[in-house]
Parts: C-alpha cells; structure tokens; sequence
C-alpha cells in the first residue's frame, strides 16, 4: 500500500482553517465520491475519509493541515497523481480562503 503525506502551514486560524476544511470535504465527497466524517475538536479537527481502495484522515489547526492517505494496491500505481491533484486541490482552498481573510 502506498502512503500520501501532505502537510500545509497557513495563517488562517481555526475558524478560516475550519471553512477551508469544510470546502475540502464538499469537494471531496462530490468529485471522488468519498464518505467523509468531521470531528470538531478545542483546538482542532480530524476528518476521516475512505472510498474504496482510499482511505485516511484531515487533521485541521488554526496553523496547518496534515492529509494522510493511503492508497490501496490498484491506485498505488496512480500515487504520483492522486498526490498533485491532492496538493493542487488543498494549496487553491487555503488560497482563496487567505484571499478572503
């Protein structure tokens, strides 16, 4: 199995973080199909997500995001892909939502 790790700073705060997040989960369960939970923390979050052959978590501070995903064996052969599609989709939610703040 293949292993995504992606981490991003951002200067958002959780509250911006936090509608970043919320983005990401609408995108993620409308164009990949992903079921996707949310668990709201003090100081932070976790969302975990799965689809078949994908599963892992969003972890969400007021100073980063933390994307762990692993990739079961028919798309480890995608992993380079999936990871830029990933990282494009992150990087242009944090930059709209630091737009906006």
């Amino acid at each position: 199995m293949a292993q995504i790790l992606i981490e991003r700073e951002h200067q958002l705060g959780l509250a911006q973080a936090r509608l970043t997040a919320a983005r990401w989960v609408e995108e993620a369960e409308q164009t990949f199909d992903m079921r996707c939970t949310y668990q709201q923390g003090d100081t932070g979050d976790s969302v975990s997500f799965s689809r078949p052959g994908l599963s892992g978590t969003l972890e969400v501070s007021g100073e980063a995001f933390r994307l762990q995903a692993q990739l079961g064996f028919l798309l480890s052969a995608f992993k380079e892909r999936i990871e830029a599609e990933v990282q494009k989709n992150l990087d242009a939610l944090i930059a709209a939502h630091q737009a906006q703040a």
